[in-house]
């Protein structure tokens, strides 16, 4: 028994085995915590059952249900698989121990401890990579099911020329197909390892050759996989830059190609693809040459190229070439976007024609009425006016405004509800003369009073102003 003792003259005391009571009593209550999780889980799902049936959509709770245990199904399985043969082929193709070096020696416990239970490892582990790997591809459910459903628009985009069906339902089930490829690959490649370590195929400190044969083919034809999707993630990334998000101007979330996407980043992609290829290529090579120094050379210039042709190079582009003449470089991107979204709102066919102000009557009591309709107009735009209140409200640098004032009516001197646009000026922590932890939360704690201006006028200077009816 191990001795747990005080010290040499301390009490000596013996732990064993638990007792079969508490042994039992442990066993109980992991029964009981799988059944209270089993019963939550049973219970959202048949409260989610009785409410689609109620409404009569009983057959969306079920698809959803099959696409979701067939998703955990296939793509755990192909996890599982995909650990579990990467690990029995490392095993077999061990070294045979021959020559015990010291870091053998140290390993050969672990090795012989494991040796009883392989077979059961193996299988825990499989079991868990997949379970993982099911759970998550099970929340895929709404990419595979508009990737199997999905029909054309009619439409095509003006870059690529492919129906833009393509980028809402394949393209985001192949970015998931190749995500799940990346996983699966990069985790067996770590498990080989770890096996080909375990059982001598891999060597860090004892002499001669780092590696087997056996097992550097093995390690390379994963990292040829892995480079061979990354070639598969540059091409797709080509097709990402159609419905890329990214600010623009004033304008938020600004989806398409720009010039410096159209025009740098795109034959950049194209050309890390060709280069991924080629790396993946030496990587498969290694099989018959068995040594490490065209791949290791090769995927050192594939990163050397992503970072100078995919991030120097369109931002060279973008400072030099867009930046001095951005107006007219960007005008053919911004004009595609402009037809996309009338496109898509179906007013693209609606026509344009000026309006040349003049009244159509000559009777007074209409005049009158439409100039008091006039007068209630909106002329100052809460999106846009806060930039304005910025600058002549701000008073002080730790204060700001909404991006977006709000609008309200209230009764003005004349006793008239007036339409107002209002904002709060803010504190803004960011703009504090010196950061520390009693101005943040003692000194400056607070905004200071409400800006308001009228909605319907502007300032009687000449710039167009807000007509501040509360400042100060």
């Amino acid at each position: 028994m191990p001795d747990r003792g005080g010290g040499p003259t301390g009490p000596r005391i013996s732990v064993g085995r638990p007792s079969r009571r508490v042994r039992t009593l442990l066993m109980t209550l992991g029964v009981l915590a799988v059944l209270a999780m089993a019963f939550v889980m049973f219970a959202g799902f048949w409260t989610d059952w009785l409410w689609y049936r109620s409404v009569k959509y009983s057959s969306v709770f079920t698809t959803t249900l099959w696409t979701k245990i067939g998703l955990f199904l296939v793509f755990g399985l192909l996890m599982a698989l995909a650990i579990g043969v990467n690990i029995w082929l490392a095993h077999r193709l061990r070294p045979p121990l021959s020559a015990m070096s010291l870091e053998q020696q140290s390993l050969d416990r672990y090795r012989m401890s494991v040796a009883p239970f392989k077979k059961w490892v193996l299988l825990a582990v499989t079991a868990l990579v997949g379970l993982i790997a099911g759970a998550s591809a099970s929340g895929q459910w709404r990419t595979w099911l508009m990737y199997v459903n999905g029909v054309p628009f009619g439409t095509k985009d003006p870059q690529f020329q492919l129906d833009v069906a393509f980028y809402a339902f394949d393209l985001p089930f192949y970015r998931f197909l190749l995500g799940f490829g990346f996983a699966a690959t990069v985790l067996s490649l770590i498990a080989a390892a770890l096996t080909h370590y375990l059982y001598g195929g891999l060597r860090i400190t004892s002499p001669g050759a780092r590696a087997t044969g056996a097992a550097t083919g093995h390690l390379s034809v994963l990292l040829g996989i892995f480079v061979s999707l990354k070639a598969v993630a540059y091409w797709l990334d080509r097709y990402g830059l159609a419905v890329k998000s990214s600010d623009f101007k004033a304008a938020e979330n600004w989806t398409g190609l720009r010039y410096v996407d159209a025009n740098a980043y795109l034959p950049a992609k194209t050309i890390l693809f060709c280069i991924a290829v080629i790396c993946a290529v030496l990587f498969f090579a290694t099989l018959w040459r068995r040594t490490w120094q065209l791949p290791v050379i090769g995927f050192g210039l594939m990163v050397l190229s992503a970072i100078l042709i995919g991030g120097l190079y369109p931002a060279i582009v973008q400072k030099f070439q867009v930046q001095p003449n951005e107006q007219a470089k960007e005008a053919p991107f911004i004009q595609k976007n402009i037809d996309a979204t009338r496109d898509a709102y179906d007013i693209d066919k609606a026509q344009m024609e000026d309006y040349s102000g003049q009244a159509t009557t000559t009777d007074d009591a209409k005049l009158r009425a439409a100039a008091n309709t006039a007068a209630s107009y909106r002329v100052m735009d809460p999106n846009v006016v806060s930039p304005a209140f910025q600058q002549l409200q701000q008073r002080r640098n730790y204060y700001q405004f909404p991006k977006t004032l709000d609008v309200d009516r209230y009764k003005g001197e004349d006793g008239k509800e007036q339409d107002t646009v209002i904002g709060l000026r803010e504190l803004n922590i960011q703009g504090l003369p010196k950061r520390n932890w009693i101005n943040d939360h003692f000194t400056y704690t607070h905004g200071y009073g409400a800006i308001a201006a009228r909605g319907t006028t502007t300032g009687k200077n000449p710039t167009g102003s807000p007509d501040f009816t509360e400042s100060g």
